[in-house]
């Protein structure tokens, strides 16, 4: 055989000892990009529960998403988490639901539409507290509990979501229960896409809670919560 010959057969030989050290390289980048979601999510299996088996507490906490399209009425999903909300309230399972979304946003004031929707969902509109200023899901637990107080709470959102939000708000010294909101809207594909995008903000969860993230809004205390609670 020439060395011309050997030449070729020597790299094909190379081949699958590279292809398995890629694979190898693979995988290890895959387990370490899953470690946040598994944090968040063996994090908050104790904690996550259905609308009928709720535990009690005296506050629930809703979190925004997109209002509807004419910015006067809630989208599905947020519809969801409040019809969710009322009905913990209506079952004497939690007494004042503290509403925490983008007040600024591009799609509208979301804790006014969630106040106004909540009101006709028959909830007294003195149980309902306002925060403006969760930005996002670690913003809206981190005030919960450094501006309003709140140290124990259920906490509603769709299932996609709610591993991430219980683990968030337990890290940051809020004693919360999940409860998985209604969903009425949510068709397997929209499900599966946001699962995704849940999957890759588990990451930034993890990175907001090993450097300890100030909330966006820095702002005094608030006793809004509490004088709910005394109505």
């Amino acid at each position: 055989m020439t060395d011309a010959q050997a030449a070729p057969a020597g790299r094909v030989r190379r081949w699958p000892r590279r292809l398995r050290r890629l694979a190898v390289l693979g995988v290890v980048v895959l387990l370490l990009a899953s470690l946040p979601w598994l944090w968040t999510t063996l994090a908050a299996r104790d904690h996550v529960h259905g609308e009928a088996d709720a535990p009690a507490a005296d506050v629930v906490i809703v979190l925004g998403t997109a209002v509807a399209g004419d910015r006067q009425r809630p989208g599905e999903r947020l519809a969801g988490r409040l019809e969710t909300a009322a009905e913990l309230v209506t079952s004497g399972r939690a007494r004042v639901v503290l509403v925490s979304g983008d007040g600024g946003g591009t799609s509208g004031d979301e804790p006014a539409m969630m106040t106004s929707y909540l009101t006709e969902l028959g909830v007294d509109p003195r149980r309902v507290v306002a925060d403006p200023f969760g930005l996002d899901t670690y913003d809206s637990c981190a005030r919960a509990r450094e501006v309003y107080g709140v140290e124990r709470a259920l906490i509603v959102t769709q299932s996609y979501h709610l591993s991430r939000a219980v683990t968030l708000c337990r890290h940051l010294g809020l004693d919360v229960d999940g409860v998985t909101a209604r969903c009425d809207g949510c068709g397997p594909v929209l499900l599966a896409e946001k699962s995704v995008r849940d999957y890759f903000a588990s990451g930034k969860a993890a990175w907001d809670a090993v450097r300890g993230r100030a909330p966006a809004v820095r702002s005094p205390a608030d006793p809004a919560v509490q004088n709910a609670l005394r109505t």
